[in-house]
């Protein structure tokens, strides 16, 4: 539902490259010119014509140039001749084969090329990454730095994004403190902020923190109201629940719309979703496990489709279980930490 219902809210922006990695390709990005935009050398060594290898015997040159990367040849090869050149420099008109140095055999300008060298040998031919107009990347890629990598290659200093995604961070609960503070009796440090604000900065959103709401109407109220104004997205963590203290859903239905709540999940079963105007909300479990485990199910892909990113679903492996499975409760499917198991013959998945 979340992928079927969602589309980009995010504006397009652009960045400098220097900014560009993490973030969500807003356009199709075609090569301006072909890469390499020139024939040159593979190797350090010497360029020639090809065609005047001999086939069966060694053939001589005669070294009349020099050529450094960075540097246009000084003049075209004539029949016979050879250039001293460097990896990466421009290969010049009349040479269409490099012989790597080491296998070279020099004396003064006396090149010898031992016989079995085959024509175009240790050449890199203009256009053969990538040719002029081919499409390198599609709208929707979160950028990779080998992405920015390629998109520099075809020289552009800057690049068309998606805008990242203001995320208003909220923690609920009498009992939460931030960490740094004594605790008083019976409360908790509250980790779920530092966890969301390290999971949204995966996905390349932007954490706006309003701090710990403590279980009181008009506070949460308040604070929910100034975020949906201000954010693309809420995050709340507890208050989610049917307790009598526990306020959000509560909120979330006055203000907006709850389009579903309490799922048939483990950990996870008190996940709530909704809107207040164009704003979305996400209500996590205040279990830091249950909003770990359902931030990935359900927020990251609903924060992908928002940002105009590709989601594709993660890819499935069957492994052997090193352990006992219980009975489960019907209808319901759970989420089980764990790791995999490299220490004997084959890998095994082991439950914490």
């Amino acid at each position: 539902l979340i992928l079927e219902r969602m589309l980009p809210v995010a504006d397009v922006e652009t960045v400098p490259l220097s900014k560009a990695h993490g973030r969500v390709l807003a356009e199709q990005y075609a090569a301006p010119k072909d890469i390499p935009a020139f024939d040159n050398a593979a190797v350090d060594g010497y360029a020639f014509a090809g065609k005047a290898l001999k086939a069966d015997a060694d053939t001589s040159f005669k070294v009349v140039v020099r050529i450094a990367a960075g540097h246009a040849p000084e003049r075209a090869l004539k029949r016979g001749e050879a250039a001293r050149i460097f990896t990466g420099a421009v290969m010049p008109e009349g040479a269409d084969t490099c012989l790597m140095q080491e296998d070279a055999t020099v004396k003064g300008t006396r090149l010898t090329v031992p016989k079995g060298l085959k024509a175009g040998a240790n050449t890199r031919l203009a256009g053969e990454d990538v040719r002029q107009g081919e499409v390198m990347l599609q709208p929707g890629q979160r950028l990779r730095p080998q992405d920015v990598a390629a998109i520099a290659s075809g020289g552009a200093g800057s690049v068309r994004v998606f805008s990242r995604l203001k995320v208003g961070l909220i923690s609920t609960g009498d009992e939460i403190v931030r960490p740094g503070i004594l605790l008083g009796d019976g409360q908790v440090y509250d980790s779920n902020h530092h966890l969301l604000r390290g999971l949204l900065n995966t996905v390349g959103a932007e954490p706006v923190d309003y701090g710990v709401i403590p279980d009181d109407r008009v506070r949460v109220d308040r604070v929910v109201r100034t975020a949906a104004h201000e954010c693309d997205v809420i995050l709340t963590t507890g208050g989610a629940s049917r307790g009598e203290a526990d306020f959000v859903v509560e909120t979330i239905q006055s203000l907006g719309t709850l389009h579903a709540w309490q799922l048939a999940v483990k950990p996870g079963r008190p996940l709530a979703m909704g809107q207040i105007g164009d704003t979305v909300f996400f209500g996590l479990p205040g279990n830091p496990v249950a909003a770990f485990v359902t931030f990935l199910l359900y927020a990251q892909p609903m924060l992908a489709r928002l940002q105009g990113a590709a989601w594709h679903k993660p890819q499935r492996y069957p492994l052997p279980v090193g352990f006992a499975i219980a009975r489960k409760k019907t209808g319901r499917r759970e989420f089980w930490r764990g790791w995999v198991d490299t220490s004997g013959e084959r890998p095994v998945l082991r439950k914490f």
